[in-house]
């Protein structure tokens, strides 16, 4: 299956791509094997996306598909249907701090 990947500015910056990005995933679809498959793909990413050992978010990355926000949940959460089939794309945000 076709997966869409949209990534924020610097993360396009870092793996020097324009636009999105498409993915080959084995079903199931999942966010774990989305964000390993990106990082398979783009080894630059390793790292700016979920930490190293623990493979857990970085806490300025924000994770959406199909308006919901999966950024708190478990790496075995199914993607939507829409983002399995390539008809939506699975967001990573930037998110945004300040004071």
């Amino acid at each position: 299956m076709k997966l869409r990947v949209a990534l924020p500015p610097h993360l396009k910056t870092l793996a020097r791509v324009d636009g999105e990005v498409e993915l080959e995933l084995e079903p199931p679809a999942t966010l774990g094997s989305a964000l390993t498959a990106l990082e398979v793909r783009y080894p630059v990413l390793r790292g700016a996306i979920r930490d190293h050992v623990t493979l857990r978010r970085r806490s300025f990355v924000r994770f959406f598909a199909c308006q919901q926000d999966l950024s708190l949940e478990s790496p075995d959460t199914p993607l939507p249907d829409a983002v399995a089939r390539g008809d939506e794309p699975l967001m990573i945000v930037g998110a945004l701090a300040g004071g």
